[in-house]
């Protein structure tokens, strides 16, 4: 599947938006493996039911773009458009 992120920045009198996709490929999972992980609750509190920092990162066979993305907010993204902004981070 693919995990899409949009980010806007504004600052004074100038706006800067961006967005990041992701890809993830998952492994084929058998019905009792997809049992086994929603039994541990893991999926129930997450957007688009797993996380890959978790349980769920032994179903994961391959990431193309940035992992965190995947977790919620794309950062080498978010520091390149502040970093455009005027904003120093380093």
């Amino acid at each position: 599947h693919t995990v899409y992120s949009g980010i806007t920045l504004i600052r004074r009198d100038r706006q800067l938006s961006e967005t990041e996709e992701t890809r993830v490929r998952f492994r084929s999972l058998s019905e009792a493996e997809i049992r086994a992980y929603v039994d541990t609750g893991e999926p129930l509190d997450k957007a688009g039911a797993y996380g890959a920092q978790g349980k769920a990162s032994l179903f994961v066979e391959g990431i193309t773009g940035d992992f965190f993305n995947v977790m919620g907010l794309p950062l080498c993204r978010l520091g390149r458009m502040l970093d455009k902004m005027g904003v120093k981070l380093l």
